[in-house]
Order: structure tokens, then C-alpha cells, then sequence
């Protein structure tokens, strides 16, 4: 897929809001530094459990960090799962700029160290693939295009169509790639095969809901799910439906 087309400035400053952090790990993360260009790595941090236990490579929002996911990784520890969380450029200590191009590229390279990582540490367990908001390009990405490293994608407070949801946010309706972009976007989704957990919040305000059923109605995989958390808006879906949102998660990485 080109990414190009969505390389205009006027909508990547739309989208990226990069911040640095350099928070510590918690004792049983381990920070790791991807080369994706040169001079130029991306930041990422490992939540272990056991070797054996599936893991997640996660995608975060546009508005996150990875530090930002120390308070939610023991929660993934909790039900059992290995979590490792990507930045994107510019974002905690990673260098360089964030472009629509570059994100999507930058997934690859982070998921060929993700795999490497855990086959030379000795972890066995089946992997998936998991983008909030914004991650969701980069979880699709992976899963549109390496369907045999992982066993499946979780997607939530995601997108099927990045260009309605842009214009839904306000961004101007005179540019055409948008619309260039969400049929593509729509297309390769219907590639999709592998099993599928799409959770969103009922009332989510950034994202609608609808975003989630066109996804469900679209992808091509026939092992599917789609879980609402009923009076969840985007960014406190955690909160208002934790127990729901985690034993999804736990059914759907142990079955």
C-alpha cells in the first residue's frame, strides 16, 4: 500500500502528536532500541512473563508513549501475556520524524526484532499482533502482510477507514487522498484471514463505533469478534470495562 498519499503536512500534523519521555523501566521490563534507518531507532519496551506465554507486539495511540503503558502492562502480566509496546519516530527516545511512510515501514523492521527477540530468549508461545487508535495502521499493516509470523490481531478504539474517520474529526474534505486511501485501506482488510478481536468503546467520541462494525463486516477472517464496552468512550475503555476488555484478550490469546 502507498503510504505516500498520506504524507501530506497538513495531515500528519493532524494525526502525530510525538512527545519525548525517558521514564525508567519498572525491574522486569527491558528497554530495547530498533534501527529502523540509519541514525535513527525506535524506542520499545519488553513486559515479560514467561517464556511459554503468548505474546503481544503492541502499537500504542497518537497522544501515547511506551513509558505511558508501565500502569497497564501488570494487567497483561496478570492474565499471563508477554507484552512488548513500539513507539513510532519521534515519540519517547525514538529519533527522526513520524510520516504515514515511515510508520508503516518502521512496523516491519520492529516486527522482524520482535520475533528474533523472543526466538533467541527462547520464548515458544504464539504471538499476535495489537494497535490502539492509531496502532491499528501498524497492526494491520503486519497482519495484511505477515499472516504466517502471527497468530492473530486485536484491534481496539481502531479504524477501518482512516480517511472518514479524519474528515469525521474535522480535517479538511478537499483532499482526495483520503478517499484514495480508505478503499485501499478497505481492500486489504478483506485480506485478512487470520483470527480477529476488535474491542471498542459504545460511546467513543474520537473513533465511532461504527469504524469497528465496518471492520467486523469487512474482514475477510471467518474466526471473528467483535466486543463493545457498553458507556466506554476512547481513551477510558480500560477503566469503565477492564474486566471485560482483559478476559477477551485472555480467551482470545489462550484458545
Amino acid at each position: 500500500m502507498d503510504y505516500s498519499l498520506l504524507d501530506d503536512p497538513t495531515i500528519l500534523q493532524f494525526v502525530f502528536y510525538p512527545r519525548g519521555d525517558r521514564t525508567p523501566p519498572p525491574p522486569e521490563a527491558t528497554d530495547h532500541l530498533v534501527p529502523v534507518e540509519e541514525g535513527i531507532s525506535i524506542f520499545c519496551r519488553f513486559y515479560p512473563v514467561s517464556r511459554s506465554a503468548p505474546s503481544i507486539l503492541y502499537f500504542h495511540g497518537n497522544g501515547e508513549v511506551v513509558c505511558d503503558h508501565d500502569w497497564i502492562a501488570p494487567l497483561y502480566s496478570r492474565i499471563g501475556v508477554n507484552l512488548f509496546v513500539a513507539d513510532y519516530r519521534g515519540y519517547g527516545r525514538s529519533g527522526g520524524q513520524p510520516t504515514f511512510s515511515n510508520t508503516a515501514a518502521d512496523a516491519r523492521v520492529i516486527l522482524r526484532y520482535f520475533l528474533d527477540t523472543l526466538e533467541s530468549n527462547g520464548y515458544t508461545g504464539p504471538i499476535f499482533v495489537m494497535g490502539r487508535s492509531l496502532g491499528s495502521l501498524s497492526a494491520v499493516e503486519l497482519a495484511s502482510n505477515y499472516p504466517e509470523e502471527m497468530k492473530g490481531l486485536i484491534l481496539e478504539s481502531g479504524f477501518a477507514d482512516l480517511g472518514r474517520v479524519m474528515r469525521y474529526l474535522g480535517l479538511p474534505l478537499s483532499i482526495p487522498s483520503l478517499d484514495n486511501f480508505g478503499r485501499a485501506g478497505l481492500e486489504r482488510i478483506r485480506r485478512i484471514r487470520m483470527p480477529v478481536l476488535i474491542i471498542h468503546g459504545e460511546y467513543d467520541m474520537l473513533i465511532p463505533h461504527s469504524e469497528a462494525t465496518t471492520f467486523y463486516e469487512n474482514v475477510g477472517s471467518k474466526d471473528k469478534r467483535l466486543l463493545t464496552i457498553p458507556k466506554a468512550d476512547h481513551n477510558d475503555i480500560i477503566l469503565v470495562g477492564m474486566e471485560q476488555y482483559f478476559e477477551a484478550i485472555r480467551e482470545f490469546v489462550f484458545e
